[in-house]
């Protein structure tokens, strides 16, 4: 073989490597997970319907996951270390989380597993064609908040005042009162806004709390509340009254009712619109989608703690109930 070809045909059987290697290397979609609480159910729903998908921590994709260990302020700087990684796709939750994936990019797609009206936020053109780089599933918010004052109000009809208890700062607030208050005065109740700081100190929260006089307590949906189950069994002890949030709030915060989205299904239904997007959809094209199944939880515990009856017709249409 003259020396010419042979440069050629090594040259070519590097190149033809170079290519392997680099066809092999595509084929690993990177997927960039952050979250504010630490890992936990939710995320391995998640991860085990992408599985149920093909897939495969490893084979064909690897998740870099990170948690902001129930802090907020820690996502911006979550999002754009993932985003510097440069992953195929972004995946968050919460209010707190679209935020933090929108200040950090606005080409790589973004999945938000569970967040406020996308539209309202201005984050995306519509529900069925969001036309950016982020779509996923939402709900809303205040009028899941009214809701549940209405579904206290019918197992403790002689409640007069009803705490709500809000993160100080949160910008959903002012959105929340409003469905709140127009709720109430339907159900004739007097409504006592309790604002606490988070991350702050529990004593001065419990302070707030207590100084509070109410027959009821309505827990909105901060993320602080749902992920900080600790936090919120000490309020719902100080406070020693029926007290209603978020099903997994009831179920890991001691509130005495659940009523809401059930966070596992979004987790899991999440899964399918990654999918997509790895396969080549353009999250623009891909419609947002809310829940319509709500899950209702009865902690019998907590009813028990506070010597209080749970109506029977209740714990009868009850998802869960909590022995």
């Amino acid at each position: 073989m003259k020396r010419r070809e042979f440069i050629t045909l090594a040259g070519g059987a590097l190149v033809w490597a170079n290519a392997a290697r680099a066809q092999q290397e595509k084929r690993i979609s990177r997927i960039g997970l952050f979250l504010p609480p630490p890992r936990n159910s939710e995320v391995d729903a998640f991860l085990v319907a992408l599985r149920g998908l093909g897939w495969i921590e490893g084979k064909n994709v690897h998740v870099e996951y990170r948690d902001a260990d129930g802090d907020d302020t820690r996502l911006p700087a979550l999002a754009a270390e993932l985003v510097a990684l440069d992953v195929d796709v972004l995946v968050t939750a919460t209010f707190p989380g679209v935020l933090a994936a929108r200040r950090a990019t606005t080409t790589i797609p973004t999945v938000i597993i569970v967040g406020p009206d996308l539209v309202t936020l201005g984050v995306a053109a519509s529900m069925a064609h969001p036309g950016g780089n982020i779509t996923g599933q939402t709900f809303f918010l205040t009028e899941l908040a009214a809701k549940r004052l209405e579904v206290l109000a019918s197992i403790a009809p002689a409640m007069t005042r009803v705490g709500v208890l809000l993160q100080r700062g949160n910008p959903l607030n002012d959105g929340t009162m409003s469905a709140l208050t127009k709720a109430a005065v339907a159900l004739k109740v007097e409504l006592r806004p309790i604002e606490v700081d988070i991350p702050g100190d529990l004593d001065n929260a419990l302070s707030s709390v207590g100084s509070a006089a109410m027959d009821g307590l309505v827990i909105t949906d901060a993320n602080a509340f749902v992920t900080n189950s600790s936090l919120v069994a000490a309020i719902v002890d100080k406070c020693r009254v029926p007290s209603i949030a978020a099903p997994v709030v009831a179920s890991r915060g001691g509130a005495l009712v659940g009523y809401g989205v059930d966070f596992t299904s979004m987790f899991r239904r999440a899964a399918v619109f990654v999918d997509k997007i790895l396969k080549g959809a353009n999250p623009a094209d891909i419609p947002i989608e809310q829940p319509t199944q709500f899950k209702t939880v009865i902690n019998m515990k907590t009813a028990k703690a506070l010597g209080f009856e749970v109506p029977q017709s209740l714990q009868v249409r009850a998802d869960e109930v909590i022995e």
